[in-house]
């Protein structure tokens, strides 16, 4: 009887070759000017041009948003060998209501109010609230952005939709960065640098980097699965230039969406997306 169900399941090399090519293709279709707007795996450039080189030092607070918690880290990066870098952290829980957040652009607010709610509480135990550290802020969902340093005053990182378990409405299509600012602002207790924005996987790239130079893949295996890769410009075609590279965060977890996968999925696949909060997505 079990073996009728794992069936399904067992996949010959050939098949694995096939669903390799498919990927491909879709890498392929991401990163074409004309194919992107309709590609499911959506390659988008991050404009992170290198790996760290090992010569980075300064005090900085970095924001951990798009998992089951929310994270706020201190990180004390120093030219000591011993020990480079280093790290305290507080991981900060996110009701449910909050990240299911519907109904109006205010509700969706709350998750933003949220994040400066916690921030100001790590500041408060760090001591730091009259400082003005830079923060790096990883936001870890599709987005598009013109540049890594989003200063306020810039276009800032557009979030295409929501993954995971996450869908609060009304902020589909809006400026993260400007949501952050504004619940900052708001509080008025404490300043907040947000000098860069990255997806997950870049953070986890840049940060095995800063070790080993030779990394240039940074993967995600945990509430979703993501990757991101260094890419030569040349074959970027959604931004300007042919020279030297680009980390392409993929997005590989919308593989499948558009319906290139169906003959491989079983009833059970079906059945996990049924009971997902966003059906037909991330499959």
């Amino acid at each position: 009887m079990i073996d009728k169900y794992l069936y399904s399941m067992r996949l010959s090399d050939e098949t694995l070759k096939d669903i390799m090519n498919r990927f491909r293709r879709e890498m392929e279709d991401g990163l074409g000017h004309g194919t992107n707007p309709t590609a499911t795996v959506k390659m988008l450039p991050t404009f992170v041009r290198s790996i760290p080189d090992g010569s980075e030092k300064g005090d900085f607070i970095a924001l951990d948003l798009g998992g089951s918690n929310f994270r706020i880290l201190r990180v004390k990066v120093t030219q000591d060998k011993k020990q480079p870098v280093q790290m305290e952290s507080q991981v900060y829980e996110t009701p449910d209501d909050i990240i299911h957040g519907s109904g109006t652009q205010v509700r969706a607010l709350e998750l933003f109010d949220h994040v400066a709610e916690c921030l100001g509480d790590f500041m408060e135990k760090q001591k730091i609230k009259d400082k003005k550290l830079p923060v790096g802020f990883t936001f870890s969902f599709p987005c598009a952005q013109s540049n890594v340093l989003e200063y306020a005053a810039k276009t800032g990182k557009i979030i295409l939709t929501w993954t995971k378990k996450f869908k609060a409405s009304g902020v589909e299509g809006t400026d993260v960065v400007k949501l952050l600012n504004k619940a900052i602002k708001k509080r008025g207790d404490y300043e907040a640098d947000i000098m860069a924005v990255v997806n997950d996987t870049v953070g986890t790239m840049m940060t095995c980097g800063f070790d080993d130079q030779r990394c240039e893949v940074g993967i995600i295996i945990g509430t979703g699965t993501n990757a991101c890769y260094m890419e030569e410009m040349r074959h970027i075609d959604q931004v300007e230039g042919d020279e030297g590279r680009m980390c392409i965060n993929t997005e590989w977890g919308a593989f499948g969406d558009d319906g290139s996968l169906e003959d491989l999925r079983t009833e059970f696949d079906r059945e996990i997306d049924r009971g997902s909060i966003n059906p037909g997505k991330q499959l």
